[in-house]
């Protein structure tokens, strides 16, 4: 990694705030949900994914802050916006919404997460933007939500997990890429698991670190979907950020995605064009965790090899373990990508960035 180059502008586009907990989101849920919550006991969501105590969640440095560096807008301002000089950072909550069995129940925590966000986080510094969370339980009450958050432009994109019930291209999910596209929203598809199924094709791992390295084959899978059932064809204008999902598989699983489309392109006549092609108009990757040796030669290759140098957005994943501290940029990147990387391309993936926000703007 490379700590020389100047961040001044840069746009973050994957950043952590602190999970809330089924009690921060009491105040933004109706008397009946505020109920069900006291009823049931739901005092606290775990997820299996990332055990709270668990290096992987925060780097120990700043989980040792008090308040830690995720805490609050002015800790992460403190820690991360104004050393650097960020222009933007956009907030994925990692609420586990999509492990809910109850469409209902998921669809009142995405409101009042939604809320809370802009509470907390939104509305109190004005370089932050935010993701919606979705019910996609319930295809029409995600819709929905969609459509409540379309006039606050403090909104940029709409999150998803890579490992839900089934792949993401299906036309069941459809009428969220027409809402999406429609509003200017970027669908990002985050590492992740409803961990309503094994996380691989041959069952249940044993450990947490076959998880982890198999969340790369759950980008596979979405982006072959994606492609294969037409998405692309469909909704033309969709940008789909791939976070989380590591670069370096990229090449390697374009090139036998189209080896195999050449040869059986019979069987999905609506894809006209090289899956590539898919890729480099509709289809944006995070540089972190960048999953490659801290080598110019090896990441400039790879780079060339991704055959865009569009593909790429600026992260840094904080608070969480892959952030490099202060080396945020591969080795071996001209100033023309570290412009694109940093600035450039997020501003053209995420049209909402232009939009004007009001002050005390809310839905």
């Amino acid at each position: 990694m490379n700590s020389n180059m100047n961040l001044q502008g840069a746009i973050d586009c994957d950043v952590h705030p602190l999970t809330p907990v089924p009690a921060d989101l009491l105040p933004y849920m109706s008397d009946y949900w505020r109920d069900t919550l006291q009823v049931r006991g739901l005092d606290f969501w775990e997820t299996i994914a990332y055990p709270a105590n668990a290096a992987l969640t925060i780097r120990a440095d700043w989980r040792q802050q008090s308040p830690r560096a995720d805490a609050n807008p002015a800790t992460m301002a403190k820690t991360l916006l104004d050393p650097h000089g960020f222009d933007h950072a956009i907030l994925n909550c990692l609420f586990p919404l999509q492990s809910f069995r109850d469409g209902n129940m998921a669809a009142a925590f995405a409101s009042a997460t939604n809320d809370w966000l802009i509470d907390k986080w939104l509305s109190r510094d004005a370089r932050l933007r935010g993701a919606v969370l979705l019910p996609i339980q319930n295809i029409e009450l995600a819709v929905d939500e969609i459509n409540r958050r379309a006039d606050d432009p403090r909104f940029v994109q709409i999150l998803l997990q890579v490992m839900g019930e089934q792949p993401l291209g299906k036309p069941h999910f459809w009428p969220l890429y027409a809402a999406a596209e429609k509003h200017g929203f970027a669908i990002a598809i985050h590492a992740g698991s409803t961990y309503h199924h094994p996380v691989t094709g041959s069952g249940w791992p044993t450990y947490y670190i076959e998880d982890y390295a198999a969340q790369s084959a759950g980008f596979h899978t979405q982006l072959g979907s994606l492609i294969s059932e037409g998405v692309f064809v469909k909704y033309p204008k969709l940008k789909v950020v791939l976070s989380e999902s590591g670069i370096s598989w990229m090449p390697a699983y374009l090139w036998r995605l189209s080896k195999f489309w050449r040869g059986i392109r019979n069987e999905v006549p609506w894809i006209d064009r090289d899956p590539m092609h898919y890729v480099r108009d509709n289809i944006r990757l995070t540089l972190q965790p960048f999953d490659l040796p801290n080598d110019a030669v090896t990441a400039a290759r790879i780079m060339e090899q991704l055959g865009s140098d569009d593909l790429v957005l600026f992260s840094t994943d904080f608070p969480h373990w892959q952030f490099d501290g202060d080396d945020m940029l591969p080795k071996g990147l001209s100033a023309l990508q570290v412009r694109k990387i940093l600035i450039d391309n997020p501003r053209a993936t995420y049209s909402r960035l232009a939009a004007p926000v009001r002050k005390g703007a809310h839905p």
